[in-house]
């Protein structure tokens, strides 16, 4: 990954330059592809019961 890459994925994740002294290059491209998968529509979404009976 380039720095000009870096800093544009870091704009549209809305992250200031005093935000990344507090994060790593590793969390920054995991927020990227979280947010990547926002608007994923998920057949089914597990209840509490589904936690309790795992």
């Amino acid at each position: 990954m380039t720095t000009p890459l870096f800093l544009l994925r870091c704009v549209q994740l809305g992250i200031s330059i005093r935000d990344l002294d507090l994060l790593s290059i590793g969390m920054v491209n995991d927020m990227y592809a979280e947010n990547g998968n926002d608007n994923y529509k998920y057949k089914e979404i597990a209840t509490q019961a589904d936690f309790d009976n795992f």
